[in-house]
């Protein structure tokens, strides 16, 4: 037959992840009409396959099969072969791997999906063997089998089967109970429900979530935890929050040389990572340590935030602001350090033999030595970060916490200041020779919504440890993604920039993501700009993802490509739920808003509320959107030029989770000007009638339609909030005079 791919397309592409591919004998194919039309035309199936540049298992795949002479003929001459970078396409990806996850129990990537010419899957697995072994398939095998039943008398099963997978799928991504009735959001009793749900399913042996390994950081758990916490009282959530967050510090998942956060751990006392490093959880982490340091008063958590951050202003960002996505999991082996290696190492090595999973991360007490020039230095170095002559992995280690500053004092009798001291120069000169290590693969695809993410995190710590740098960083990656991905013609957001390329419309996520960042950093910063475009965003969410008819909002635009199913995403994964979110973030804007925002958000929980009360724990994303719903934001409003930086200390020593600061101009001329900018007739509550008093700034404290007097004293206002239970229970202050809006008068 002719061959329907001519040629290995992947060349054109700009994923770092197709690029890898490009020069595969294997004729692989873009997901785009032009692959899709060649299925169609010549009635073949497709192969698809999903991973991400990062992903190990992705490159075994490659090594073994994809860089195959005899599996690219197979593949090339019966199948349409198409590649998908993940990152860039969820939506495709989100589709397959849950008909992966129906039908086998469980997924993974690579994803490996047979589908019928029009989408529809009929065989899906993860990573495949090229040859069988243990019971799993050989690849080649398995697609020389398909090829077969799809020209034989099985095509009809195999249709069969594709057509029930695929309303599966649907049914579990796409349908929304057909009435909701009289049905209301969930009661904030739900929140309490997932942080008892987390309880339950803590290691509290060894910190995070789940009786063994691998352990995956759960930053929307944490979350949940951490609000339930603050409402309650109870000190069982604390310990799991504080027993968490050490864990992730003190173990593997951390890097310890040089800040930031690894992918995962592969063991339950979190010691040897999955060495890939991830955008979304150098976010979402941090985000989860500045609540535990909010929470604790632990300076350790505002440490481990700082050096992340400083880990992501230098590797993971753009020469003018952006932030890019991942560090691969290999590097190149040092030609030097080769001689002394376990003979095992070499199983992980490409065809030059010289790359290998978390080469630029591990140690031996000999480089250690070599590396520091005080030999007790040195020493104290390996007695705290676990270097050994055993090794924790492959030989070799990965340094993790397992000595305490006081016991390093009392073995190497000295001071603990000077202990830290110590390890601090050693850890700078272990740091400046991994500086000359080869390094990781950077895949420098900047996406809309994992800069989103980061932009939060970034706003948020200028907030609670007040540090403009932290600002500067957020508003930088903000603006580097406006300029580039936001069409303010069309009011519409792309995903992707790469090297000046930019493609994909944006999802949910982006949109999402994004705006609660472009808040954030109004919040940080007082630039009504910011505000602005964090408007504009949800407009476009409203106009583009919302389903008035079935009360949800959708993971895919309105106005892009067609899909075998139009997916939701409504559960929190390594990113947290798009229309959790969504949500959390509509709510937040209303108050700013002509439109009703908040009607949106009620009624995507009101249509979710069976499926969030059932399972609270993965949903906890949406718990928390649905008891800010019912507490209400705690509106802080400032009438200043600038908020004093008095106010902002104060507020950052205490944890106000649904806290909302909302600057405004002092004076009711510069409000006019601000509302021009917004394009909104009149003040919106949370500002109308709260300007300055007597020429100085002035501080409004409000919960609902419930707020504090004036004043220019901050202790005032924190001593009305020291009330705050009868706020959340919709009370009013006796002493507090309001009126009809709601805005002390």
């Amino acid at each position: 037959m002719t061959t329907p791919t001519a040629r290995n397309r992947l060349d054109e592409e700009e994923s770092p992840y197709l690029r890898q591919h490009a020069d595969n004998p294997v004729n692989w194919q873009p997901w785009d009409e032009r692959a899709l039309e060649a299925a169609r035309e010549h009635d073949v199936p497709i192969f698809l396959s999903i991973g991400y540049s990062a992903c190990h298992w992705c490159h075994v795949m490659e090594e073994e099969s994809f860089a195959d002479e005899a599996v690219a003929e197979v593949l090339n001459e019966h199948f349409v072969p198409i590649k998908v970078d993940r990152e860039e396409r969820p939506d495709v990806d989100s589709i397959y791997m849950t008909v992966c996850q129906l039908v086998t129990g469980g997924g993974g990537w690579p994803l490996s999906a047979w589908l019928t010419p029009e989408g529809k899957p009929f065989f899906v697995g993860t990573y495949f063997p090229k040859e069988g072994q243990q019971g799993r398939p050989g690849f080649l095998d398995l697609c020389e089998r398909i090829s077969d039943s799809w020209t034989s008398d099985d095509r009809g099963e195999i249709e069969n089967r594709a057509n029930q997978w695929t309303d599966a799928a649907k049914d579990r991504l796409e349908e929304t109970p057909e009435s909701v009735g009289a049905a209301e959001p969930p009661s904030n009793a739900v929140l309490e429900s997932a942080a008892d749900a987390a309880l339950r399913s803590a290691d509290r042996q060894h910190g995070g979530f789940g009786s063994g390994g691998p352990k995956f950081p759960q930053p929307a758990r944490l979350r949940a935890l951490a609000r339930a916490y603050d409402r309650t009282g109870r000190e069982q959530y604390l310990e799991v929050i504080e027993e968490t967050l050490d864990a992730m510090a003190d173990g593997g998942l951390y890097d310890h040389v040089g800040g930031g956060f690894h992918r995962y751990c592969v063991d339950r006392d979190w010691t040897v990572p999955h060495f890939e490093k991830m955008l979304y959880d150098n976010a979402e982490i941090p985000r989860a340590m500045l609540s535990g340091y909010q929470l604790t008063g632990e300076e350790r958590y505002a440490e481990v935030t700082r050096e992340t951050l400083e880990f992501v202003d230098r590797e993971l960002t753009h020469d003018e602001g952006g932030f890019f996505s991942t560090l691969d999991a290999q590097s190149a082996v040092e030609q030097s350090s080769t001689s002394n290696q376990n003979a095992s190492r070499s199983d992980d090595l490409d065809e030059d033999g010289e790359r290998e999973e978390g080469a630029f991360y591990v140690w031996t007490p000999d480089e250690i030595r070599d590396i520091v020039d005080d030999e007790s230095d040195a020493e104290l170095f390996c007695a705290r970060f676990d270097i050994t002559e055993s090794g924790n992995f492959e030989g070799r280690n990965q340094p993790n916490v397992v000595t305490s500053i006081e016991d390093l004092a009392d073995r190497f009798d000295l001071d603990e200041d000077e202990v830290e001291e110590r390890l601090e120069l050693a850890r700078e000169a272990v740091f400046e020779a991994r500086e000359e290590r080869p390094r990781p693969n950077r895949d420098e695809k900047v996406l809309a919504g994992w800069n989103g993410l980061m932009i939060s995190t970034c706003a948020e710590a200028a907030l609670v440890l007040g540090d403009d740098d932290d600002a500067e960083m957020a508003v930088d990656a903000l603006e580097f993604v406006r300029d580039r991905l936001w069409s303010e013609d069309e009011g519409r957001l792309s995903r992707r920039f790469k090297d000046d390329d930019v493609a994909i419309q944006g999802y949910l996520e982006d949109y999402a993501f994004l705006a609660r960042g472009a808040l954030h950093c109004y919040e940080a910063t007082g630039d009504v700009d910011h505000l602005a475009f964090a408007l504009d965003l949800a407009r476009a969410i409203e106009v583009e993802f919302w389903d008035a008819d079935r009360r949800t909002l959708y993971f895919t635009p309105e106005s892009g490509e067609s899909l075998v199913t139009r997916p939701q995403e409504l559960d929190d994964q390594s990113t947290p739920s798009a229309a959790g979110v969504a949500v959390e973030t509509l709510l937040a804007l209303d108050g700013f808003a002509a439109e009703d925002f908040e009607h949106i958000a009620s009624s995507v929980l009101e249509t979710h509320a069976n499926r969030i009360e059932a399972n609270p724990l993965q949903h906890a994303t949406l718990c928390l959107a649905a008891d800010r719903l019912e507490a209400g934001a705690l509106e802080i409003t400032v009438a200043a030029e600038e908020l004093p930086n008095e106010w902002r200390g104060r507020f950052a020593e205490t944890y106000h989770p649904d806290r909302l600061f909302a600057l405004r101009p002092p004076t009711e001329d510069g409000l006019q000007a601000w509302l021009a900018q917004l394009a909104l007739e009149d003040a919106p509550v949370i500002w109308a009638g709260r300007e300055a008093r007597d020429g100085e700034p002035t501080l409004y404290v409000c919960r609902g339609r419930t707020c504090s007097p004036p004043t220019h004293d901050i202790e005032d206002a924190l001593e009305w909030l020291g009330d705050d239970a009868a706020i959340d229970d919709g009370g009013l202050d006796g002493d507090t005079d309001t009126s009809p809006d709601g805005s002390p008068f």
